[in-house]
């Protein structure tokens, strides 16, 4: 089973009702109790860094994910802030993320931007694939996917970077360890690629 998370952020709905689509089960999930029911893991995110990760501590979510994935080794996927809040720390806030994989996150470099207005980048962008994995199968990587943010994950090692993409420079838009996987676009958002990007991660 699918489990979504919903800790007050994210496009909780529009992941549910893809699903709902696919005839895939699934669950929108608010405890810590709640998680141990599903056999993989959303994290989605819309928002700030350290709202975020507030959210997760105050609602106990954070002490329960890390058992889960960290220990019991269960898959996830982190969408966006989802994505972020997988590193270290960020540039946007005070607090500490996850720390899952090694990264923090910069905010992008407006000289570097051509595009007005030059922040957030938001709109589709294409992706390149650094690395073959099956959460990108039958994915059309130069129809791209839907991306809102000012913010990018820095990975600290390479083989964690799983696709980029350019907005002035290049940027990691996807990350991975093992059963770990974040986007910085949002699937929810990218018509049928991201319906595929959901449908691929069940298999997982």
């Amino acid at each position: 089973m699918i489990g979504i998370i919903d800790y007050g952020s994210g496009n909780i709905q529009a992941i549910a009702t893809i699903y709902k689509n696919l005839n895939i089960e699934h669950q929108v999930l608010n405890t810590p109790e709640d998680l141990k029911k599903a056999d993989k893991l959303i994290l989605p995110g819309v928002g700030a860094f350290d709202a975020t990760m507030q959210q997760l501590i105050n609602s106990g979510l954070k002490e329960e994910l890390n058992k889960l994935v960290l220990e019991e080794k269960v898959p996830v996927l982190g969408i966006c802030v989802g994505l972020q809040v997988m590193g270290f720390e960020s540039e946007e806030g005070e607090l500490q993320g996850l720390g899952w994989i090694p990264g923090k996150v910069k905010k992008f470099n407006k000289s570097r931007i051509e595009n007005k207005p030059k922040l957030p980048h938001m709109g589709w962008n294409v992706i390149k694939d650094v690395r073959s994995h099956p959460l990108f199968e039958g994915i059309d990587s130069d129809f791209g996917f839907y991306f809102v943010h000012s913010f990018y994950f820095e990975c600290e090692c390479e083989e964690n970077i799983l696709s980029t993409s350019k907005y002035g420079d290049e940027f990691t838009s996807s990350i991975f360890s093992g059963h770990i996987i974040g986007t910085q676009f949002h699937p929810e958002k990218s018509h049928g690629n991201g319906v595929q990007l959901f449908k691929n991660f069940a298999k997982l």
